[in-house]
């Protein structure tokens, strides 16, 4: 029998400390998404529903297949900065008329949609993630195009925006624009090279300049209809493919091009999976608060795959990482997962291997990160975890099969990078509130940064301030400490949301049916070892 066993004592007082910390970060949590969904707070979404048009979130309700979850994505973005949280645009994955779509719909009661600069990294991420996976997009437009005052940060790079809705075109990738609203300056582009446009009677508005641009450049004088609207460019210029009376109809009409796409996945569905032995409810309490206390990552798993069925892959070698086959919602993977946090050169060519393998079966991999990175040392250095630790990521980094990444506890330093963190293109990454990530820990950086400090003054023959000391490393760790936790890091998009663990196979499972759109092919052929 391969079905994982359980150890964890959900009545014993460890597990309800554990819990209990989960459950307070999950507060904290939910306290931030719940300014995402505010927009741009009670007066604006007041205003908007004045005017008669639906939320963002309520468009996509009602674009997507009734009763069938939406994957948000990147909820938290702009998270620590100077602009709302969520960065005024709304991504994730969604199912219309029964086919996968990647969706981004602006929120127009926050700044009218207009786009900021971690807007702009947002919706480059949700274009990443489609053309990967071969998604069909659909944008839900209404912006007021790039909020000026940041304007330096957006216009140069925002060009790719374009590029990309080219470039999935090209790709045979579909792409409906759906406008709601205002489309202007470069924003008249997205219905413009989108292969589907839908516009709706007195409310779309699409042109290169408004009519005071237009007065200003020209002056000509013009308004809003006759210049860029609905019936404008769904009877004169073209530019509207389909004329909608209301957003409701607009919606439909979405929905209907998407069912004459005839698009097919690459991979046919597995169909109806067994569920896990145990409770997912207990995945809230295996993680410790203090990440510096093990935990045994089979729990985990035990927890996310089809049966707790799991056959482990050199068991018995290099046993702080844990490797195996399984499978998730009926999806076979391959699963990398940090056991006691250190990677030992043993660690490191098993999961050269491992990978290698995968690649050879094309078998999409499962990274559950806690680790806080390669083992240092004399011993070590002479025993070759360089070159070792550099096996593993050159398997990571040339493995052509699809990765995932959750962390779950402690990612620090190359083990981030070797457990395929964002820097090596995972599908997916996703974090756990519990999740730290830094180029090491903040006690060990403040401490590193003190000996050279106290170095450098003994070199050059100076006292040396201890109390002075005392304060630059609290400072130094309070920073690092900050600046590792999953909410700062999910607002620089360094992962594509952070997550309930009980909801993390129902994510991976929408994540890897997603990815099955595309073909599933692994390298057949890697980088130099070093040996």
């Amino acid at each position: 029998m391969t079905v994982l066993p359980t150890a964890l004592d959900t009545a014993g007082p460890e597990y309800a400390v554990h819990r209990e910390a989960m459950l307070a970060k999950l507060a904290d949590l939910e306290t931030e998404h719940a300014k995402a969904l505010a927009g741009g707070g009670e007066k604006y979404v007041a205003r908007h529903r004045k005017r008669g048009k639906l939320l963002a979130r309520e468009r996509i309700e009602l674009l997507v297949d009734p009763d069938t979850p939406f994957l948000e994505l990147s909820p938290l973005a702009a998270w620590g900065s100077d602009y709302a949280v969520g960065a005024s645009l709304v991504t994730g994955i969604g199912t219309v008329s029964g086919v996968e779509c990647l969706i981004t719909a602006n929120d127009p009661t926050v700044r009218g949609g207009a786009s900021n600069p971690w807007t702009l990294k947002k919706a480059l991420r949700a274009n990443e993630i489609a053309f990967a996976n071969r998604l069909p997009c659909i944008s839900l437009v209404e912006s007021g195009g790039a909020d000026l005052p940041s304007q330096k940060e957006i216009f140069i790079p925002g060009g790719a925006l374009f590029r990309d809705l080219t470039r999935l075109s090209a790709a045979g990738i579909p792409t409906v624009a759906v406008v709601f609203g205002n489309s202007t300056a470069g924003g008249a582009y997205v219905p413009g090279m989108s292969d589907h446009t839908v516009m709706i009677k007195e409310q779309s508005k699409v042109f290169l300049g408004g009519p005071p641009l237009v007065k200003m450049a020209t002056g000509e004088e013009s308004d809003d209809e006759s210049l860029g609207g609905a019936e404008m460019h769904a009877r004169t210029s073209g530019l509207a493919d389909h004329y909608a009376v209301d957003e409701h109809d607009a919606l439909r009409q979405a929905r209907r091009i998407v069912a004459r796409l005839n698009w097919r996945k690459a991979h046919p569905d597995p169909g109806p999976a067994e569920p896990p032995k145990y409770d997912e409810d207990e995945l809230i309490g295996i993680v410790p608060g203090d990440l510096k206390v093990p935990f045994d990552p089979r729990e985990v798993i035990a927890r996310l795959v089809d049966g707790s069925d799991f056959d482990a892959f050199k068991p018995l070698y290099g046993t702080s990482l844990v490797t195996g086959w399984a499978r998730l919602h009926g999806y076979p993977v391959g699963i990398l997962a940090n056991a006691q946090g250190v990677l030992f050169s043993e660690e490191s060519q098993k999961a050269a291997q491992f990978i290698q393998l995968a690649n050879q079966r094309d078998i999409p991999l499962l990274f559950l990160h806690n680790t806080t990175g390669y083992m240092v040392g004399k011993e070590y250095e002479q025993g070759g975890i360089i070159k070792h630790g550099a096996m593993m990521i050159n398997a990571v980094s040339n493995s052509r099969v699809p990765h995932l990444s959750v962390l779950m506890g402690a990612s620090y330093g190359a083990g981030h990078y070797g457990m395929c963190g964002r820097a090596y293109d995972p599908r997916f990454l996703f974090a756990w509130p519990s999740s730290k990530s830094a180029v090491m820990g903040a006690q060990q950086l403040a401490g590193v940064l003190s000996i050279v400090a106290r170095a450098s003054s003994a070199a050059k023959g100076l006292p040396y301030d201890d109390e002075a000391d005392a304060g630059l490393r609290a400072m130094v760790e309070q920073q690092i400490e900050s600046e590792s936790l999953p909410m700062f890091l999910s607002g620089r998009l360094y992962d594509d949301g952070v997550i309930d663990p009980r909801d993390t196979r129902t994510v991976l499972g929408m994540c890897l049916s997603a990815i099955h759109t595309a073909p599933v092919e692994g390298a057949r052929g890697f980088g130099v070892f070093r040996m």
